[in-house]
């Protein structure tokens, strides 16, 4: 039995309000929309995010669950939510993956997140 396919979709948004250039602070928040496309229910479990700065300089998150949540995520649902990322330049890069747990086999297994640009006003031409 082949694991479960999760769809992942990610729209990213500059935080003007809460962004500071002449404090190097830049907020962005991004959505994210994960869709079981499988026959059964899946859980996400635990999150890892590699967040690349403009510079260049990176850091990696890992972290149970999103948002304070593990989510049952039942055959064709989608699960939606929002969180954020401060970064110290106006561009940057966020990939990563979730850890989900497979209901009909009891096996954990990665779904990669491709790499999205995080991206202030008037930064990428």
């Amino acid at each position: 039995m082949s694991e479960p396919e999760v769809l992942v979709a990610i729209e990213p948004h500059y935080r003007s309000d809460e962004s500071c250039a002449t404090q190097a602070r830049y907020v962005f928040s991004y959505t994210v929309t994960l869709h079981n496309t499988s026959d059964h229910s899946v859980q996400l479990m635990a999150r890892y995010w590699k967040i690349t700065q403009g510079s260049g300089e990176s850091q990696e998150v890992r972290g149970k669950g999103v948002v304070g949540q593990q989510p049952l995520i039942g055959p064709g649902q989608r699960f939606r939510y929002t969180s954020r990322a401060i970064l110290q330049t106006p561009v940057g890069v966020m990939q990563g993956a979730y850890t989900c747990f497979n209901t009909a086999t009891q096996r954990a297994f990665d779904v990669p997140v491709a790499p999205f640009c995080l991206a202030g006003p008037n930064q990428i031409h």
